[in-house]
């Protein structure tokens, strides 16, 4: 994971407090075990927050303000949170074998009083399956995050230790764990190069929110207010859906993500929505997406996408939702860049000659908890002559990072910051941003800007290998027979090596009778 600030939460914090929360899973599922911690998570933040709140209430009694009041609270965006449910009384509680009702009915509680998260909270701690003494030994764990941290508010620690252990419960998911989560390096790498700093930012696949964090982050990061961009989302899954609302409320971000889940394609819930910015990590290669039923679609402007594979309905609905100047970028498998089934070729060239690919970024592998097949970030732009950048209309910049990247462990490997950075800003040169300090210009073996006409020659395939061309290889310099020397010397070396092993291996073969 890519290092921000220097806290607690960088130093191990984080994994030290999963080990000890995964260690009291003991044989629940990550799928079910997810709900009761994460809700605990959020119980505990907004526990927190409202009793931030009631210290400076009970502080201005005299000049009239009352600690009673939940309007008190709800005026400046704080949950107000009943005697039964605050986290002094579950802790008080959590050795009780009632614990688990306890927890259910403070869920319930919550909702209750507050409108906006009414189906939102898990409600299962009271389940046989669900070790009460475990619970309450959780109660306490969670209890002590951030506890005697003042220079970091115990409820952006407990926003920290969410977003941690979403990526964690995401890799113990493996392939369902995609489902609700996307890296963080990659949701960092469509941030910075959309920089989102105002406007409307919209995700129709949102999974557990992280899109909208990281656009908000982005936004505090460079001097703006988090009130600079309106969100707007959907989650088809009902239990990812719950968990974007509380991911969002845990880190006090407004958005609009519907009164309940929904399909995009066959319930779009903001129908009208133009966005200034589009983020999103679609499904990959989704068949049953029910295609057949929309084939007369408005959205399909530039093709009727096959009702096998979903990848150019979900390219055209992002088209169809993007305002006048507006910029989308989303992950895509890398089918999508060359395939020529069931039409796919023909609405991709239909995209490309309405100029609207920006930019194409070929990703490294082992990016992804859920799938090992390659993947690539689109990027498209409505307008590429819009007054802030260079004109760039007839043009597309391809990008091949498919060797970057580090590998955190065997099987998973992560954009480092330095990465991050390098394919953000030669995007940004590439667009002539002003802020930008770099400038641009094409290097072999890693970007390539484009003309359609070179496009149209490559048969609308978008595989940045195809444009960007080879790295150039190093000059050796060691003289040929320098060189055979060396190498003849290292052979002798390695059979000479290779014949004691065999007679080791002989000898103790021979000890052992055989």
């Amino acid at each position: 994971m890519a290092k921000g600030n220097n806290t607690s939460a960088n130093l191990g914090f984080e994994s030290e407090l999963w080990r000890a929360a995964d260690a009291l899973r003991s044989n629940m599922d990550a799928a079910e075990y997810k709900h009761v911690v994460l809700g605990l998570i959020f119980l505990k933040y907004i526990s927190d927050a409202f009793e931030e709140q009631r210290a400076k209430l009970e502080a201005e009694r005299t000049q009239g303000a009352d600690p009673e009041d939940p309007d008190e609270y709800r005026a400046v965006n704080v949950f107000w949170v009943p005697k039964e449910a605050r986290w002094s009384y579950l802790k008080a509680n959590a050795k009780q074998p009632s614990i688990g009702k306890i927890i259910d009915d403070a869920m319930l509680a919550i909702e209750r009083d507050n409108p906006s998260l009414k189906g939102v909270l898990p409600k299962d701690y009271a389940h046989p399956r669900l070790d009460k003494q475990r619970l309450g030994q959780l109660i306490d764990l969670v209890g002590n995050i951030g506890l005697g941290d003042k220079a970091n508010r115990s409820k952006d620690i407990l926003g920290r230790v969410y977003e941690y252990f979403l990526s964690q419960f995401a890799s113990a998911e493996g392939k369902k764990g995609g489902q609700f989560y996307t890296p963080r390096c990659v949701v960092r790498l469509l941030v910075e190069m959309l920089a989102p700093y105002k406007g409307r930012v919209y995700d129709p696949c949102c999974g557990s929110g992280g899109m909208f964090v990281q656009s908000e982050k982005f936004v505090e990061a460079h001097g703006g207010k988090i009130g600079d961009i309106s969100i707007y989302g959907q989650e088809s899954n009902h239990t990812t859906w719950r968990l974007a609302k509380m991911n969002l409320a845990i880190r006090g971000i407004e958005g609009n993500l519907g009164k309940e889940h929904a399909d995009t394609f066959h319930r779009d819930l903001h129908p009208d929505l133009k966005a200034d910015f589009i983020l999103a990590n679609p499904p990959f290669n989704m068949s049953d997406w029910g295609g057949e039923r929309l084939k007369d679609d408005k959205r399909w402007k530039y093709g009727i996408p096959p009702a096998g594979n979903a990848n150019f309905a979900w390219v055209q609905h992002f088209i169809h939702h993007l305002a006048p100047t507006g910029l989308a970028g989303f992950v895509m498998a890398n089918g999508s860049m060359s395939s020529n089934q069931s039409g796919e070729g023909e609405i991709r060239k239909n995209i490309i000659e309405a100029d609207l690919v920006d930019c194409m970024v070929a990703l490294p592998g082992q990016l992804f908890y859920s799938t090992q097949i390659p993947v690539c970030l689109w990027f498209i732009a409505r307008d590429k002559k819009n007054g802030r950048f260079r004109d760039r209309r007839g043009q597309t910049l391809f990008i091949d990072a498919r060797k970057m990247g580090t590998m955190m462990d065997r099987v998973h490997r992560e954009l480092t910051e330095e990465d991050i950075r390098k394919i953000a800003d030669t995007y940004h040169a590439w667009r002539g941003d002003k802020d930008c300090k770099v400038k641009y210009q094409d290097v072999p073996g890693f970007c390539k800007s484009a003309t359609i006409e070179e496009i149209r020659k490559h048969g609308y395939v978008l595989t940045p290998g195809r444009y960007v061309g080879a790295a150039p290889q190093e000059e050796d310099d060691e003289p040929f027979e320098e060189k055979m020397q060396r190498l003849v010397a290292q052979l002798r070396e390695q059979q000479a090596e290779a014949a004691r092993l065999d007679e080791a291996i002989w000898r103790n073969l021979k000890e052992l009778g055989f």
